[in-house]
């Protein structure tokens, strides 16, 4: 019988005990006890594993139940590894900040001051230990009460009472650090928030003699203001680099085991196709949030995209320029793109080009091809997952997120013409001010038309400018579900050749004829401006 899956679930203990399915990841305590560095920060994109490894580091290490603990290590890597010696020897704090996304500092901080009360509270055990000006400074933490800066100094204070507690060295497991400040970015307060959490982690991470090590995650290592200026003791680990790469996702070899145990072997190309394609440093990553969903479902589709908000994703390519969206476009195309890409973001301001392509890169949405000189690197779209989500926003951007290209999906099932023709009207006439259709360039209505070509792939079949009979029709769609395929020709007002006339003596009906679609109809377009005039 195959073991359930916990979707969501990213405690390691529930996992192990309740026996659910799990790729085991223990070697990456091994590698942590290696190297010895004091702060290493891990950054990956959102749902790659991040809080269940940490989760995991914490069970290992945790003094606290070490003899139960021990247990989930049973079978696994480790517990024939010469670092199991390690297991169960050190106080931990593990703090998670991946819910910290709230609209104003105010609701921020008074999220931080749960979040910390929590922690004060599983460690109530050390409160008749410390003394009487600690135990004030303990209350204050766990009743909610105390102000910005005993907040920011909360781990600290905690590191050292756990410190004194035992006599051994605390680590120190921050999770999405980065979550709070990117929330803070999108909603207009970072300032506030990036000198708070400068002090937090400061206090907390750097020269404090309580820690052994400390071990933190997030999706991107934040470039300016602070954070890393004032923490040179941190080795920061993207995905540009090669090390702990098969720790955060899913290798091929884990997936197509993965696959045979449920007895999924036999799609495994298309798993590949629509999970595949992420590269952490020279390796091959499946996106694990997906996997486990499809091993449930047994359904392909878009998982990872509906885990949470994209706003900073929509709002940067929404505020970009048009080299931007052509960019994307091209990306749509399955063609490469260019650009310069450091291991830092900087959250500040509005994000250049080359800057979203940065965040995208981190956050999951783009992948690197190659690496060039000069921190040039050529990226794509990583998987058809991503691309779906692309194309989604590629149509809200172009038409403002307009009700006709659904209008458009009706008429064209329905073959109800003027319904047709009405809904081009409106998204020409809805089409986003960035687009100057003022002048007769043919390639801007091509592009423009591309953005409700995405809303109608599962229906129909779509050929752009394919090579067909004795030319090159601009669009033709082979219906997938219904029996009406339909040929469309673009023209700009001036043009003197009939669009009817071209499409019937160039035979562009060749290739649907050979289908045996005997139903197809034609529709010439003369654009001029944000106008159109039909000809049938």
């Amino acid at each position: 019988m195959n073991k359930k899956i916990a979707i969501g679930v990213d405690d390691f203990k529930t996992i192990i005990e309740n026996n659910n399915f799990y790729i085991d990841k223990t070697r990456f305590i091994e590698e942590i006890l290696e190297n010895n560095s004091s702060v290493k920060l891990f950054t990956r994109p959102r749902r790659f594993g991040k809080t269940l490894n940490m989760s995991m580091l914490k069970y290992f290490f945790d003094i606290r139940n070490n003899e139960e603990n021990k247990k989930l290590f049973n079978s696994l890597y480790i517990e024939k590894s010469n670092f199991i010696k390690e297991q169960g020897k050190y106080p931990v704090i593990l703090v998670s900040f991946k819910d910290i996304k709230e609209k104003t500092w105010e609701e921020c901080l008074d999220k931080i001051k749960i979040l910390i009360a929590g922690l004060i509270e599983e460690h109530l055990y050390v409160y008749d230990s410390i003394d009487n000006i600690n135990k004030e400074i303990f209350k204050k933490y766990r009743l909610q009460e105390s102000n910005t800066s005993n907040l920011e100094n909360s781990l600290k204070f905690l590191s050292d009472i756990l410190y004194k507690y035992y006599d051994k060295k605390v680590i120190l497991l921050i999770d999405e650090y980065d979550t709070p400040l990117i929330s803070a970015y999108h909603n207009g307060y970072y300032d506030e928030a990036i000198n708070f959490f400068k002090g937090m982690y400061g206090a907390s991470l750097k020269g404090n003699i309580s820690i052994k090590f400390g071990v933190m995650t997030g999706i991107v290592r934040i470039a300016q203001a602070g954070i890393f200026s004032d923490l040179n003791n941190v080795d920061t680990y993207t995905i540009l680099r090669k090390d702990y790469n098969e720790f955060f996702g899913f290798t091929e070899n884990e997936i197509k085991k993965s696959l045979e145990e449920y007895n999924l072997e036999n799609k495994f190309e298309e798993v590949k196709y629509w999970y595949d394609g992420y590269k952490f440093g020279d390796i091959e990553i499946y996106n694990p949030w997906s996997i486990i969903n499809f091993l449930q479902s047994k359904e392909l589709k878009p998982y990872w995209l509906n885990t949470s908000s994209n706003e900073t994703i929509m709002e940067l390519i929404k505020n970009s320029d048009k080299n931007t969206i052509d960019t994307l476009k091209n990306l749509l195309e399955d063609k490469e793109a260019m650009g310069i890409i450091t291991e830092s973001v900087r959250l500040a301001g509005k994000f250049s080009e080359n800057e979203i392509w940065e965040f995208l890169l981190f956050a999951g949405y783009i992948k690197v091809v190659e690496q060039l000189p000069n921190n040039l690197y050529t990226f794509k779209i990583p998987n058809n997952e991503i691309k779906s989500m692309f194309k989604t926003l590629f149509i809200d951007i172009v038409y403002n997120n307009n009700t006709a290209i659904n209008e458009l999906r009706l008429g064209l099932l329905n073959k109800n013409i003027p319904k047709i023709k009405k809904s081009i009207e409106d998204l020409l006439l809805y089409a986003t001010s960035y687009w100057d259709l003022s002048g007769n360039i043919e390639n801007k209505y091509q592009l423009l038309i591309s953005g409700f070509l995405y809303g109608l792939e599962g229906l129909f079949r779509i050929y752009a400018n394919k090579e067909i009979g004795d030319g090159r029709p601009d669009i033709v769609l082979e219906p997938l579900i219904k029996d009406t395929a339909y040929i469309f020709e673009l023209k700009i007002k001036g043009n003197t050749q009939n669009p009817i006339k071209q499409i019937n003596e160039k035979r562009y009906d060749a290739e649907l004829k050979r289908k045996n679609i005997k139903d197809i109809v034609k529709i010439g377009m003369i654009f001029d401006g944000k106008s159109v005039e039909f000809v049938d």
